[in-house]
């Protein structure tokens, strides 16, 4: 079993683990970055980028054979295009009681390379929510406490969107927004016709760069994120953040490094390191350090902690309060609802927008009051009739639209 020590380990190099990796660099300490999955480079691991539709042999679609090896991911992500970004469920199988659709990617990168991108601050309605509701534990910061940090990340994400000046759903440090597309438009106007400022619809606010970042190119139009982003325009660990903590030179990064334990230190009841089986050659290896991140999504890092668990905190490390394995949250995906618009036969569109339409929280704000508790959004897009790709820029269409809003969860 071999040792080293780092200041700081951070689990997992998705969206967290990468920007925890940034900023421990950026401040001075050496960091260790584990990822369990495979290694992959920026560009010239984009290996179906900038494929057509006709150099695939299923021209990007699923086969039975897929189907039948992919129990899981067919259900709603399954395709030829991006398989190698989620996990094989020969390899790592799910286990389910009872349905629940958590799709994994194990690789550097994580699923920062195959995220939706809506990108949107809390408000104080949502960190005030348990205290004026009497439910479980009140929040110990409000939103002027986080704010300053999400600009800090809005600024360096690259965060396009629009100013709205809702109390509800705070503004950002936004890049240009994206245009809506005309049918968008047009229902943007009919809802501040019918309901004033109250419903409101607007352009999602999404980790796509509209103007050039450092090392990266504003977007691009092509509606091809999944497959990742040879230009950098979308915000993921290989364009952003990985690049910035490899620059400090206080970055080693470990792929094929599972985690098996958080190991401890029973005089001071401080986690003192890690233990890491190597994918590839099955050795076992200690890594100390002073700080651990773990960032290896909601399940794993729960599951990580209860495989810790000691005759200190048998439910699992740090599990004093009992709280540890439960609170899930989890969203509404696919439930909505679609419709017809007819006219616009007159326009025309060009592009491929990678991002849609959002309706701001509306339900029990401001003396509005309903029979449950807090309220809900809608992400939705409007597609020209008869085609499977999204109006884009300039927001032009051609035919009858179609206008679909898939409601976001309730807060």
């Amino acid at each position: 079993m071999q040792s080293a020590s780092y200041d700081a380990i951070v689990v997992g190099s998705g969206i967290s683990g990468g920007w925890a990796a940034k900023e421990l660099t950026e401040k001075g300490l050496r960091v260790l970055l584990l990822e369990r999955g495979r290694n992959v480079e920026h560009i010239s691991d984009y290996v179906n980028a900038t494929k057509g539709p006709w150099e695939y042999l299923h021209r990007g679609g699923r086969t039975v054979a897929m189907e039948e090896a992919y129990q899981v991911l067919r259900r709603d992500v399954l395709n030829e295009k991006n398989l190698a970004f989620w996990v094989n469920e020969q390899e790592s199988p799910y286990t389910e009681v009872k349905r629940f659709d958590w799709y994994r990617g194990y690789q550097v990168g994580g699923r920062s390379l195959i995220w939706g991108r809506q990108s949107y601050r809390w408000s104080d309605f949502d960190f005030e929510a348990n205290a004026r509701e009497g439910i479980a534990v009140d929040w110990p910061i409000r939103y002027q406490d986080l704010a300053p940090w999400y600009s800090h990340v809005e600024r360096h994400a690259g965060i396009s969107g629009s100013i709205e000046g809702l109390e509800q759903l705070p503004d950002g440090q936004f890049q240009p927004a994206m245009p809506m597309n005309c049918a968008e438009e047009l229902m943007t106007g009919r809802l501040k016709q019918k309901y004033g400022g109250t419903r409101r619809m607007i352009i999602g606010r999404t980790a796509n760069a509209t103007e050039a970042l450092p090392g990266r190119a504003p977007c691009q139009y092509r509606n091809a994120c999944w497959l990742g982003c040879p230009y950098g325009a979308y915000f993921s660990t290989q364009s952003s953040t990985l690049p910035a903590a490899a620059k400090t030179g206080r970055l080693t990064l470990k792929p094929w490094s599972i985690v098996t334990e958080v190991l401890l230190d029973r005089t001071k009841k401080r986690a003192s390191g890690v233990r890491v089986l190597d994918a590839v050659t099955n050795q076992t290896t200690d890594y100390k350090a002073r700080v651990i991140f773990l960032c290896a999504s909601t399940l794993n890092s729960t599951w990580l902690l209860m495989r810790s668990a000691t005759d200190i905190w048998p439910g699992g490390l740090g599990s004093s309060s009992g709280e540890l394995g439960h609170n899930l949250m989890d969203h509404h995906f696919r439930a909505g609802a679609e419709g017809n618009i007819e006219g616009l036969d007159d326009r025309y569109y060009y592009g491929r927008r990678p991002n849609g339409v959002y309706i701001p929280r509306y339900r029990n704000l401001f003396g509005d009051k309903r029979e449950y508790l807090r309220g809900f959004g809608y992400q939705g897009s409007a597609r020209s009739q008869g085609t499977r790709d999204r109006c884009g820029v300039q927001g032009r269409c051609r035919d009858a639209g179609t206008l679909a809003l898939r409601r976001n969860g309730v807060r």
